[in-house]
């Protein structure tokens, strides 16, 4: 079995939080004598630091344990430091990176991963994707949406070209939605997190991005959000709006089995849908692992996809 989503913090990024955590407010905080700390970075999306997140031993032990033989590893969402100022995420980018890197080069075949980048400044962030690649990764994994942003802005265009140039995976991975009715219940992640990959991929698919760009390899978290649920609407709008169809080649749901999407859904009837609407070589093992909410191991063991998307 193989796995598109799965997240790693390398000890050297533990120690870079640790030198750096006045700059960062990082915070560990001990809230259950029975579970590790949790980490919070400037106040948002605090998660326990499971000994799998921060011991690349015992995650490979867990990844052999569970029959995976392949991962792709990912940097986590709650570092990638997006709101601070560009040489402080930067700084992070390269040790994270760099650290990912000697971990696959010591772990091939076992290991692959992608990189963090400064979205917040797409020409460094286009920088960042070119140098990590250069060492060995294969992509990069960035936020959906923060403060508001669209990623198809022409100020990410730098990002969007240097991807395409490298033939980039890009993991398109959510954060916890902030619009307020979602506080309470755990309704930011439950509900939150699908729907802000809903809006981000539904805003790429009109804007005809992925015709202007389209030797990049998007994947998606969480099987896509709710958009493959209602593309059907989707399609409906293309045929009646010129608001829609302006900027697309052909009608959306045609568009949606250009993206890959990973099989974090914890329902089997929810990814049969997915795979007949799609097909089966656009939909890859995924996990989430070692989040609360991961679904470990897969199970989807089909290779297809997962070749498709790391041929380079």
């Amino acid at each position: 079995m193989y796995d598109v989503h799965t997240h790693i913090v390398p000890p050297d990024v533990i120690d870079w939080l640790k030198r750096n955590q006045e700059q960062v407010n990082a915070n560990w905080v001990k809230r259950d004598p029975a579970k590790a700390e949790f980490l919070s970075v400037n106040g948002k999306w605090e998660f326990e630091l499971k000994e799998a997140f921060v011991n690349p031993a015992i995650y490979l032990q867990e990844q052999a344990r569970a029959g995976v033989v392949h991962s792709l590893v990912s940097p986590i969402p709650q570092l990638f430091l997006y709101e601070f100022p560009v040489e402080i995420t930067q700084e992070l980018v390269t040790v994270y990176n760099q650290s990912l890197a000697a971990w696959v080069k010591a772990e091939s075949p076992r290991i692959s991963a992608l990189a963090t980048v400064t979205m917040q400044d797409p020409v460094q962030a286009a920088k960042d994707l070119r140098d990590a690649m250069g060492l060995g990764l294969r992509g990069a994994i960035i936020g959906s949406s923060w403060s508001q942003h669209l990623l198809t802005e022409e100020q990410f265009t730098p990002f969007w070209e240097e991807a395409n140039r490298q033939k980039a995976i890009v993991f398109l991975h959510p954060l916890l939605s902030e619009d307020p009715r979602l506080k309470q219940r755990m309704m930011a992640n439950l509900i939150g997190v699908p729907w802000e990959t809903t809006v981000c991929v539904t805003d790429l698919l009109l804007s005809g991005l992925l015709d202007t760009y389209p030797d990049v390899k998007i994947l998606l978290a969480h099987g896509g959000g709710f958009l493959p649920y209602q593309i059907g609407r989707l399609d409906k709008g293309y045929e009646k709006w010129k608001a829609v169809n302006a900027s697309l080649q052909a009608q959306p749901s045609e568009y949606l089995k250009r993206f890959w999407y990973d099989t974090v859904l914890w329902n089997p009837e929810g990814m049969d849908y997915l795979i007949n609407l799609v097909g089966a070589d656009r939909v890859v093992p995924g996990t989430d692992y070692p989040f609360d909410l991961c679904e470990w191991p897969s199970y989807l063991t089909g290779t297809s996809g997962f070749q498709t998307l790391m041929a380079k």
